[in-house]
């Protein structure tokens, strides 16, 4: 039986159908070389295959080939995955799938009991359990390079890196960062854990969960307290189910991701002071 498609791309954890076979991917690596394992799941057969392969290699799909043509990965946990069905000795065409490049941050170190219930005791309430593992590993971590999460607009930087317990750093620290960026906007059922450019990184301590939300700056308007809080925080949006998966997300920041640059014909004056602050 021939398959009714002669190309398909199959997203992480999608299992994707081709007429006589369902193919799945079980893992990627960007590499180098860029390998996958693909998992071959005949409709006329019980036990399934696994093929471990570089790009560009093939795998059987009955008395097919296929080929591993291409990958594009957002990030560690978001990628697609470019199958093709080839004829024997077909020449591959060139891959154009763009790869995800893996976070630079250098944690700080590690953190104590005795740190973590000092920090708990000073803010008043019991750190997330998520958050808390990963802050008693890392105790914060500081980017090498600007990193953001693709489609979201924010970015750590050295500067601003993933707060920790640093009480002589009051600018990378966990608790008196509550006063100066949690408190003045949000309620203590949320925690910051970070200021990067464009607003706040959050987890909520009270949920049980362990998703990190992204708060826009431009959100961050309003006087203090409920109800303004409370408004606030309805536009808190998910970027990741947790911490784990907030490491897994974030990309250093290329100069593709920016937007074009306009060019401004010769005879236009423009004077530096007019771009201040990012404003024309």
């Amino acid at each position: 039986m021939r398959s009714f498609t002669e190309i398909t791309s199959i997203p992480n954890n999608v299992p994707v159908d081709i007429g006589h076979a369902r193919l799945a991917v079980r893992w990627v690596d960007a590499g180098p070389p860029v390998r996958a394992e693909v998992v071959v799941m005949p409709h006329w057969a019980e036990e399934s295959t696994h093929h471990e392969m570089r790009l560009g290699e093939t795998f059987p799909v009955g008395d097919e080939t296929w080929r591993f043509a291409d990958l594009d990965m957002a990030s560690e946990d978001q990628w697609e995955v470019t199958v093709r069905r080839v004829d024997a000795n077909e020449v591959m065409d060139p891959p154009t799938g763009r790869l995800w490049k893996p976070s630079r941050l250098r944690p700080y170190g590690q953190v104590d009991e005795a740190q973590l219930q000092s920090v708990e005791s000073a803010l008043g309430l019991r750190l997330p359990a998520d958050y808390r593992d990963w802050l008693r590993r890392n105790n914060g971590a500081q980017p090498e390079v600007p990193h953001h999460v693709p489609g979201v607009p924010f970015a750590l930087t050295p500067e601003r890196p993933l707060f920790g317990v640093h009480p002589d750093y009051p600018l990378f620290d966990l608790v008196q960062a509550q006063r100066r960026h949690r408190d003045p906007w949000l309620s203590p059922a949320w925690l910051v854990i970070a200021n990067p450019s464009g607003g706040l990184l959050v987890v909520s301590t009270q949920s049980g969960d362990s998703i990190v939300y992204f708060v826009h700056e431009l959100d961050l308007v309003g006087p203090p307290g409920p109800p303004a809080s409370v408004a606030r925080e309805r536009k808190l949006r998910g970027v990741a189910r947790s911490m784990g998966y907030l490491l897994g997300r974030l990309t250093p920041v290329e100069v593709d991701h920016l937007p074009p640059v306009q060019m401004v014909p010769p005879s236009t004056f423009t004077d530096p002071r007019d771009h201040q602050d990012g404003q024309p």
